[in-house]
């Protein structure tokens, strides 16, 4: 029998438990929330309406709004929270682990840069978490719409650690006939590609708010890499995984899918509706609106050059008009393509 606690039990998490109770019978998988309706309706309809309608868990997911009940004797703990709340309930995670004695592999399903810090989510788990022990935090991102995934939708995504045994673990616990998960060593790289194609995917949205063509968001997806690149290596990522599934994969899926919060969040604003009034009818959080204010902070840090995710901050942040960012953005200086 092994243990697992999903951390977060909004449609994301909801999936990736019920996925994992469907892999292996001796899956114990435990859903920790925070809210006990949910919890509620989770052990006693298994289904989590207000996130995933028309869709049930497999009937063995338990439902918990105790922390140290999910965490005791896990094997492996999915943090599947916001990025806000990643660094709470990685201190909450960690006094349980201390008193119990518990010794999980964490794993990182959350795509973000926390404001502030400026520290990816790996980050603050091994601070918060394992100090000493960075090779035991695991990070998984890739092209994968918690909508498709529960309609066993074909699904290929990365597991990166430092470590590459436990990328493997991860494999080989979460891939089944229709989720495929290949293993990468470049932690940085694969959250970076993770956490900004949010921020882009804004953007997108807002293009299709604003009526515009193909060719329009053929340049904000190709120019967005750019920026996602550059952001990646000058945090010491390898390049070449911005090529792969956790880099341009789910950057194509976000910036094209209605089923991104990003792009329906870029869609509305682009359609002219007032920002707050966005955030309230999601329902859910925006992570790429979290992820735009870090960015913009490590920008201006490090004097890195990303145009696009800075126009985004200043519509959300400072009012900007979006076809003022638009106009500004093509009537830059001229450069050639390919730059660092």
């Amino acid at each position: 029998m092994r243990k697992i606690a999903v951390l977060g039990s909004g449609s994301w998490g909801s999936v990736l438990a019920s996925m994992l109770a469907d892999n292996d019978e001796n899956n114990q998988v435990l859903l920790y929330g925070n809210r006990q309706t949910v919890c509620d309706e989770i052990n006693e309809k298994h289904t989590n309406i207000h996130y995933m309608k028309d869709w049930a868990l497999n009937k063995r997911v338990l439902a918990t709004t105790d922390l140290k009940e999910a965490v005791k004797d896990s094997e492996l703990v999915l943090f599947v929270v916001p990025t806000k709340a990643i660094r709470e309930v990685a201190q909450n995670v960690k006094k349980v682990m201390t008193e119990t004695q518990t010794q999980p592999l964490i794993v990182a399903a959350t795509k973000g840069i926390e404001p502030g810090s400026k520290k990816l989510i790996s980050q603050i788990l091994t601070e918060e978490i394992y100090p000493d022990h960075e090779e035991k935090i695991v990070a998984i991102s890739g092209p994968s719409h918690a909508e498709n995934v529960a309609q066993k939708d074909i699904t290929a995504i990365t597991c990166a650690s430092t470590n590459y045994e436990n990328a493997e673990k991860v494999q080989e616990i979460f891939s089944n006939d229709y989720m495929r998960f290949y293993t990468s060593n470049d932690l940085i790289g694969v959250e970076i590609g993770g956490a900004v194609k949010n921020v882009i995917a804004i953007a997108a949205g807002m293009l299709v708010g604003k009526k515009y063509g193909d060719n329009a968001k053929a340049a904000l997806m190709t120019r967005g890499l750019a920026e996602i690149m550059r952001l990646g290596v000058s945090f010491g990522a390898q390049p070449w995984t911005f090529s792969g599934l956790s880099g341009i994969g789910d950057l194509i899926v976000t910036c094209t899918s209605v089923n991104s919060r990003n792009w329906r969040a870029g869609k509305a604003l682009g359609e002219g509706q007032k920002l707050e009034d966005v955030l309230e009818n999601m329902g859910q959080v925006v992570e790429g609106a979290v992820t735009a204010k870090a960015v913009h902070e490590i920008c201006q840090k490090d004097g890195i050059d990303m145009p696009i995710s800075e126009a985004i901050y200043k519509v959300l942040y400072e009012g900007a008009d979006i076809d003022e960012e638009i106009r500004a953005m093509m009537c830059r200086e001229k450069t050639s393509e390919v730059r660092w």
